[in-house]
């Protein structure tokens, strides 16, 4: 039987709802949904570490990383587990998600579920940019919307 969770983001003026669906341990995370009120273009998208958003998406904390690497891309041997890369937006501001990740899980040690998702500003440059933030964080910017994930089902 799946296990299905969802996360409804809030920002100032960015919102969308994101829904993940696991159909077995092992299997990967299917991430879908939708996200409006971006400016066009890459946003960093990823899972922090708490599902805390009483000081808005600040108090979500870091990325989640519960193996001590650094940052990222989705499909790089050495990220956090919380790096889900990119969702693109288009020109009125949409960004369509559909992401397969076999890192995170939706039970166990690295479950994503209780976590918060932030949609970033800027693009995530996958920890290959140089920036003293890329191995950190991507160097994505300012939190524009977060939401934490809940079990649905």
């Amino acid at each position: 039987m799946p296990v299905k969770a969802v996360c409804v983001l809030n920002g100032e003026n960015v919102k969308g709802t994101v829904y993940f669906t696991q159909n077995g341990e092992k299997d990967p995370v299917e991430v879908t949904g939708e996200i409006c009120g971006l400016k066009e273009g890459l946003h960093g998208f990823h899972v922090h570490e708490f599902g805390d958003n009483t000081n808005g998406c600040t108090s979500a904390g870091a990325h989640f990383n519960p193996f001590s690497k650094t940052h990222g891309a989705p499909e790089d041997g050495v990220r956090h587990v919380g790096d889900l890369g990119n969702v693109v937006a288009d020109s009125s501001g949409v960004a369509k998600i559909n992401i397969k990740d076999s890192i995170i899980s939706l039970s166990g040690p690295l479950s994503v579920v209780g976590r918060t998702i932030v949609v970033h500003a800027d693009p995530d440059d996958l920890g290959k940019g140089g920036h003293e933030l890329s191995l950190s964080t991507g160097n994505a910017g300012a939190r524009l919307a977060c939401g934490v994930i809940g079990l649905t089902k």
